[in-house]
């Protein structure tokens, strides 16, 4: 009975990150200002961005959902943490940001089951605009097997991030949603 329930709801995920699909990803340079790769000074400074964001805000995402989501610093400041509650009924999802040395990481522990690693790799619009890139990820033995692959966040003002994912699988990267986040009074 174990693996036919794994394999429903494995099958239910597919779905679930299939559902709505508008095809193959625009590519994120037609629709984002000119980038430059990611040096130590623009890591540090994202990551201080990052931190700016503790507390309680709201997401929207473009799929016609929406979450709550709490930003907050743990490990002595080293990692901010956001939790994420009811992007999917029923589940919570996190995603830690972190400095590596000299580089920016997240890791989102998703509710596809898996762990991807994403290097911030470019920043534009003086580094209000971070692009993060897939580097590796737990329960994704191979390149192929499903799992969110790329984001985007634009810090627009003090209590406005929007931040962009796409979702890989299969040799095919498409686009998965955006979600506007609003710091909540």
């Amino acid at each position: 009975m174990r693996p036919l329930l794994a394999a429903a709801l494995g099958l239910a995920a597919a779905r679930l990150f299939a559902a709505d699909d508008p095809g193959p990803v625009t590519p994120w340079a037609s629709s984002s200002p000119p980038s430059v790769p990611s040096t130590p000074e623009l890591a540090r400074a994202a990551f201080q961005r990052f931190q700016s964001l503790e507390g309680a805000w709201e997401g929207r995402s473009t799929k016609g959902w929406v979450e709550s989501l709490r930003y907050q610093s743990i490990a002595a400041g080293s990692t901010v943490l956001e939790t994420s509650l009811d992007a999917h009924p029923g589940e919570a999802m996190a995603t830690a940001f972190y400095l590596d040395g000299d580089r920016l990481l997240l890791t989102h522990y998703c509710v596809a089951k898996n762990q991807p690693r994403l290097e911030a790799t470019a920043f534009a619009d003086g580094g209000r605009t971070v692009v993060f890139t897939f580097q590796d990820g737990g329960n994704i033995p191979t390149r192929d097997r499903g799992h969110m692959d790329r984001a985007v966040f634009t810090f627009e003002t003090d209590g406005r991030v929007r931040s962009q994912w796409t979702w890989y699988q299969d040799g095919k990267e498409r686009w998965l949603e955006e979600i506007v986040q609003t710091r909540k009074p």
